[in-house]
């Protein structure tokens, strides 16, 4: 006797009528209204990330429309034709994946077919996936059917990119944004979905799928498919995180700790224990992110109790979005995972300013010691306008209000310039990694408050010539501290308590660590 073949659940489960959709209860609700009503429109779009139900809703929308028992939000699903579409086999539903048929002449082909009647069907319905994939000439081709559609043709577009559809286009269509599927909704429907398919599971190993699935069904059935399998029958969350290779709450605040270390090593050996846990970087950076977000939120409420400082969290935010932007450009994810940490700790504002100054030192931005670098930041100025506008440059920073990024872009910039309401900057190479028009946007804004008047912000990226804000903070604090530990070194109340206990005087910190307000 033959086995038969097994059904994965993401076909098998394929919702064959409105009321089976699971999170686009809004779509559902228009597109009903207008078919029991008769209120049709000839051209749907239907937008939204991968998995979370166009082209189901289009194929529903089909047999809605041909159903034999007339045009209704419930077809019958019984009769010839809903059967035909629900196998995809109905000769008047024509699908078409965009990506693949690109060339104008499919389109022109395909469309002239519009001018004649449907072969069964109440309408001619033509799905057509990832339209945003056409060519221009192809667009051109299916606007002139847009414009003058004939009576017995429906078009039901989709796509998860509709930036790139023309205006001409969009315009011409009803347009529906599918949602992306909340983790809760998910994972009840995956409890129910287990459950009928008689599978034990752990409720966390669902959450789990959920989490990774971002919002899209199609994805969340999958992987339980291939969960079902790892795990031989039942689902747990051990299993199923480690066949997805995600990470919990362990090797989030592991890496959370190896930062607050300010050790480099730290970073390396976290990085090396997730790669032989085969631990998904990316994954791994997108839960540290939601952790910053966390930390973020609660130092907000004023109920954080964590390592960090506000402006610490704000700029390491700021880093793991870019760093998961581009942690797939780099030579392999876990490279790109532990640059972004590196960089969290080079520019981390409470560490020392990317010097190996130690991270618990105090901060000084207005410091007592009125020596200015002679080195004019701009050719051609004469040396006391230069040093003026170090003053003066050095003096504002200390005062305005900035965190975060914008505060580490103005502690690296010199003013080389000042006239006609415009503030020119010069940003040290080394720190341009995070400058862009917003930052800008925010620094412009912080400087108007504190001088009280309009002034234009610019910010080039070249060579100083002169100390940063930046840089002559760590240097007067390094001066500060090697002071300090002289005048330690020679008191004798110190001297005798070393000559006693054998012991050394190893290491001078300040007391008031995270301080900036201070001189």
């Amino acid at each position: 006797m033959a086995r038969m073949s097994y059904q994965v659940l993401a076909r098998k489960l394929r919702p064959m009528n409105f009321s089976g959709l699971v999170g686009q209860e809004h779509v559902v609700r228009a597109l009903s209204h207008a078919l029991d009503e008769g209120r049709l429109h000839h051209a749907y779009l239907f937008t939204g990330t991968r998995g979370v139900g166009k082209t189901t809703i289009a194929r529903i929308l089909a047999k809605s429309l041909n159903c034999e028992r007339g045009v209704s939000s419930t077809p019958c699903g019984t009769c010839s034709i809903c059967i035909e579409v629900q196998e995809n086999r109905f000769m008047d539903l024509i699908e078409v994946d965009a990506a693949s048929r690109t060339r104008v002449d499919d389109t022109r082909d395909l469309l002239n077919n519009a001018q004649y009647l449907p072969s069964r069907g109440r309408y001619k319905v033509y799905l057509i996936d990832e339209v945003h994939m056409l060519s221009a000439a192809s667009f051109n081709a299916l606007l002139k059917t847009l414009e003058e559609p004939p009576d017995h043709v429906k078009f039901l577009l989709a796509t998860t990119d509709p930036k790139k559809v023309p205006l001409t286009v969009l315009s011409r269509c009803l347009q529906f944004q599918l949602k992306n599927i909340s983790r809760e909704k998910i994972v009840d429907y995956l409890a129910k979905v287990l459950d009928d398919e008689k599978i034990e599971f752990e409720r966390a190993a669902l959450e789990v799928i959920a989490k990774s699935a971002r919002g899209s069904m199609r994805d969340a059935l999958s992987i339980s498919d291939q969960a079902i399998s790892y795990g031989q029958g039942r689902l747990t969350r051990e299993d199923v995180a480690e066949m997805l290779g995600s990470v919990g709450p362990d090797e989030v605040q592991a890496v959370v700790d190896a930062l607050s270390s300010g050790r480099p090593q730290s970073v390396l050996t976290v990085s090396n224990a997730l790669a032989e846990k085969s631990a998904d970087f990316e994954a791994t950076l997108a839960e540290l992110i939601e952790a910053l977000h966390r930390m973020a939120v609660d130092q907000a409420l004023g109920s954080y109790h964590g390592p960090f400082t506000k402006e610490a969290v704000q700029l390491y935010y700021q880093i793991a979005l870019m760093g998961y932007r581009d942690l797939n450009v780099g030579p392999d994810p876990k490279t790109g995972f532990e640059m972004t940490l590196l960089r969290m700790m080079s520019f981390a504002p409470d560490a020392g300013l990317a010097t190996n100054v130690p991270a618990n030192e105090e901060r000084i931005d207005a410091p007592r010691d009125d020596s200015i670098e002679t080195a004019a930041p701009t050719s051609g100025v004469p040396g006391n306008v230069a040093n003026g506008l170090l003053k003066r440059w050095y003096d504002l920073v200390a005062k305005v209000r900035l965190d975060g990024v914008a505060r580490m872009i103005i502690e690296h910039s010199l003013l080389v310039d000042e006239r006609e309401g415009q503030m020119i900057l010069r940003l040290d190479p080394a720190h341009d990694t995070l400058l862009n028009d917003g930052q800008v946007k925010a620094i412009e804004r912080a400087l108007q408050r504190e001088l009280e008047r309009n002034v234009r912000v610019s910010i080039d990226v070249g060579e100083t010539g002169s100390e940063t804000p930046a840089a002559r903070n760590v240097r007067i604090q390094a001066e500060r501290l090697a002071v300090a530990q002289q005048h330690l070194e020679a008191d004798r109340t110190v001297r005798s308590l070393i000559d006693e206990f054998g012991g050394k005087l190893s290491e001078v910190k300040s007391l008031r660590a995270g301080h900036r307000d201070g001189g």
